[in-house]
Order: structure tokens, then C-alpha cells, then sequence
């Protein structure tokens, strides 16, 4: 089983960005968290992360030919704003949830639209990391 995981804008920023909303923790003890995890369950991981929509399209189109099995995407502000990530999960057809740290559906009102929310079998929020996680579980649930 091969998982992607893929985190957007500012999440490089974890732990150093309102800590009061998505904890103290880093993005460098999120990638720990995940590898171990996999590890563990003999799953096969990459994670990426950038701050640029296009290099998010690049990496979601790169899985197609890289045979991923799974995605576990955070696209975080892009997630109200990027029909192209979108199109680019449905392109690829790669089984896919949708995380956020945050209980984005608590915040405010233009946090309440996902776009990519309609290709995702899947949207976890409000876990923290454990999201990610649950995530990576229900995918390799599925693939069983």
C-alpha cells in the first residue's frame, strides 16, 4: 500500500502559527507522527507540502504514475478557493480523504466551503494529527 500525504499552504508554519487553533506541535512531529504510523502498519508513505496550488496539482498528478494507492490531503486555505486541486483528484481517480487539523466547520463562513470535499470519500476535522491518522487507516481499510 502506497499513501501520499499532502499539506498546503502554511502548515510548514505548525506549531509556530496560532498555536491556540492548531496546538504547538511542528509539521517536522506531524511527518514523525505519520511515518511511524505506516512503519508500523507496513505502509509504504510520502509526505509533501507546499505553499504553491500548482506544485499541488504537480504532486496529485505525479501519484497516477507513481501508483499511489492513497491520498491524504490537507490543501488548508486552497481548500476554499481550488477548484484545481479538484480537477486534479478527479483526474487521477486515487481514492482520497480530506483532513483538516482545525474544526474548519466551526470557523468562519467561507471556511464552511470545500472544494475538494466532492471527490473525497472522506472529510476529518478537528482530530489534530490524529486526523491524519484516522485518515491513512480508512485508506488502507478500503484497499483491503
Amino acid at each position: 500500500m502506497k499513501i501520499l500525504v499532502l499539506n498546503g499552504p502554511n502548515l510548514n508554519m505548525l506549531g509556530i502559527r496560532e498555536p491556540d487553533i492548531y496546538g504547538a506541535s511542528t509539521y517536522d512531529d506531524l511527518i514523525s507522527l505519520i511515518t511511524s504510523h505506516c512503519e508500523n502498519k507496513g505502509i509504504e508513505v510520502k509526505c509533501l507540502q507546499s505553499n504553491h496550488e500548482g506544485d499541488l496539482v504537480d504532486y496529485i498528478q505525479q501519484a497516477f504514475f507513481d501508483k499511489v494507492d492513497g491520498i491524504v490531503i490537507n490543501p488548508g486555505a486552497y481548500t476554499h478557493t481550488s477548484v484545481a486541486l479538484l480537477d486534479a483528484l478527479k483526474a487521477v481517480k486515487i481514492p482520497a480523504v480530506e483532513v483538516h487539523i482545525s474544526k474548519v466547520n466551526e470557523r468562519e463562513a467561507f471556511r464552511q466551503i470545500s472544494y475538494v470535499s466532492y471527490y473525497c470519500s472522506k472529510t476529518i476535522t478537528g482530530k489534530g494529527f490524529d486526523g491524519y491518522i484516522e485518515a491513512i487507516d480508512f485508506l488502507a481499510g478500503a484497499a483491503s
